[in-house]
């Protein structure tokens, strides 16, 4: 479930941060993603910081220490964690913020090698020993044959389109709340659902899958039995649901599955 965000930042917060940064001249809220309290570009005098935040308290809380833990090892992939405050009863992260844009996943748009070879990247990077998370133990749940999914790669596991910058030609990649430990053709495999979410057909999705090298040598019962099971975790997530979205990737995860 998404966590409710706050549209404004707290008169503690706010103090807590200008501890840190002098005094905040001007905040812009976010209205996208779904794991925090607090998510603004915050402006001072000398910079601007993005700025995500949750209640110590909060049952996800834990999604702070894993940003936080992995990004020494996607620097150059991810905006660079300047601090991190644990105090008031808040855990707030101050990330480089990145001028850009969302990736656009549609058909004929010019991202799309852009963020293939972003994710090649994010799948030639050995998962650090703090990612304790598996894909198998993720996915038991949705399949019985969960070691199929094993690996000893980071994957990020989170494709949406808002989670990729676009500046400067290059991809940035953002909230690593869900990294993982798996094998490295999985995040190829997730892209593939959101292409088709896009509007590419299955067989257009896994062709710009095929651009990532981890895709090629993946095991096709691997991929097959990966293709069901995230069918299974979207009926899931779905279940008792209405958001459109959500509905609409449960029918891209059908479709692949039925291609596979």
């Amino acid at each position: 479930m998404p966590t409710v965000r706050l549209s404004e930042i707290p008169a503690d917060v706010l103090a807590l941060i200008e501890d840190r940064t002098g005094p905040v001249l001007k905040t812009e809220h976010m209205s996208t993603g779904l794991n925090s309290e607090i998510a603004a570009r915050v402006h001072t005098a000398d910079t601007t910081l993005f700025v995500k935040g949750l209640r110590q308290d909060h049952r996800r809380v834990w999604t702070q220490q894993r940003e936080a833990d992995v990004n020494p090892h996607v620097r150059g992939i991810a905006p660079a964690l300047m601090w991190r405050i644990q105090a008031g009863g808040w855990d707030l992260l101050g990330v480089e913020d990145i001028p850009g844009r969302h990736a656009d996943y549609a058909p004929g748009s010019t991202d799309l090698p852009i963020v293939a070879d972003v994710i090649g990247r994010v799948a030639d990077i050995k998962a650090p020993d703090i990612i304790v998370r598996t894909m198998p133990d993720r996915m038991k749940a949705h399949t019985d044959a969960p070691e199929l999914f094993a690996g000893d790669t980071l994957c990020h596991t989170d494709w949406v389109p808002t989670n990729v910058l676009i500046t400067n030609r290059r991809a940035v990649v953002v909230d690593w709340a869900w990294a993982s430990r798996g094998a490295a053709w999985i995040d190829p495999a997730l892209w593939v659902v959101w292409l088709i979410n896009s509007g590419h057909t299955p067989t257009q999705a896994e062709q710009w899958a095929a651009r990532i090298p981890a895709w090629n040598s993946a095991p096709r019962a691997a991929i097959d039995a990966f293709a069901r099971a995230t069918v299974s975790v979207w009926e899931e997530i779905t279940d008792g649901q209405t958001e459109p979205w959500t509905l609409d990737m449960l029918a891209a995860a059908r479709a692949w599955s039925a291609h596979r």
